[in-house]
């Protein structure tokens, strides 16, 4: 057996992969592997105020840059996030004038449609 490490929509999972032989007949030998590491668990989103803008990914994909850092003032249709999706990057542009309260992802990142991307305050 061997152990993987896998990320799958930002969580993170230890898999068990056992190696068997070219004809797959007889598993191979293989050293002693010790338990699987505790799975992380997906971090929560940062809590934003009530009146605080929420950027939502419109499709899923892997964030492919993010153009903006907290504590950044943007203005109406900033370019706020670059999304890779079907092979493409869509530019995520941030609708509303304000200032970056939280980035809710990193660079790398799968997300699912309407998943929050960052605040707006």
């Amino acid at each position: 057996m061997r152990i993987f490490r896998v990320t799958v929509n930002g969580v993170t999972y230890d898999v068990a992969v056992e190696e068997v032989a070219g004809d797959g007949s007889a598993p191979m030998a293989s050293a002693p592997v010790s338990a699987p590491a505790p799975v992380a668990a997906k971090a929560p989103a940062p809590k934003a105020s009530a009146n605080a803008f929420k950027l939502l990914a419109p499709m899923a994909g892997t964030i492919a840059d993010i153009k903006v850092k907290v504590g950044d003032t943007v203005e109406k249709d900033q370019l706020g996030i670059m999304l890779e999706a079907m092979k493409m990057e869509n530019e995520i542009f941030i609708p509303v004038a304000g200032k970056v309260t939280s980035i809710c992802v990193t660079k790398g990142a799968s997300v699912n449609a309407d998943d929050v991307l960052l605040t707006i305050e």
